[in-house]
């Protein structure tokens, strides 16, 4: 063999093996990339089946219900409502008519299924999605109210 064919398979060689970790990387970040969706978008059923996705909004006031460390919880953006359930200890600042944002899957009967709960951290702090979602469905809702406050004239 050829040193000029040496330095050939070398270097296919060392190709191949940049493609596969290449490969290799981009399949982990993939599979670890959890996208944020809103109470609209998951009732519209816009959200990956069988992913693991964040869920952001307010929690609904009167809808908490404790079991133990079972707990039910109602997520909204003031446009729709996905009923939430999680079982663990809750964070501290947790609280009905407060932001969150769940992290889990929506299971066959539509509820979302949390596999972790975060809250706010301050009076002000919101996840700019949550924040985006909540002035488009505060601004669909007063359109909607103008409609029909014209529709009645």
């Amino acid at each position: 063999m050829t040193p000029r064919k040496k330095r050939l398979y070398l270097v296919l060689g060392g190709v191949a093996i940049v493609g596969v970790a290449v490969a290799l990387v981009l399949r982990a970040f993939n599979s670890n990339m959890v996208f944020f969706y809103t109470p609209t978008q998951v009732a519209a059923k816009e959200v990956p089946q069988g992913r693991t996705f964040r869920l952001g909004g307010m929690v609904r006031e009167g809808s908490l219900q404790r079991e133990g460390v079972k707990v039910h919880f109602v997520v909204t953006d003031t446009a729709k409502d996905v009923p939430v359930s999680y079982e663990g200890i809750l964070p501290d600042l947790f609280k009905e008519g407060k932001g969150v944002v769940a992290q889990g899957q929506v299971n066959a009967q539509g509820e979302f299924e949390a596999k972790e709960v975060l809250a706010k951290h301050d009076e002000n702090y919101m996840p700019p999605e949550a924040a985006e979602a909540l002035k488009r469905a505060d601004a669909d809702g007063r359109a909607k109210m103008a409609a029909k406050m014209k529709e009645q004239k």
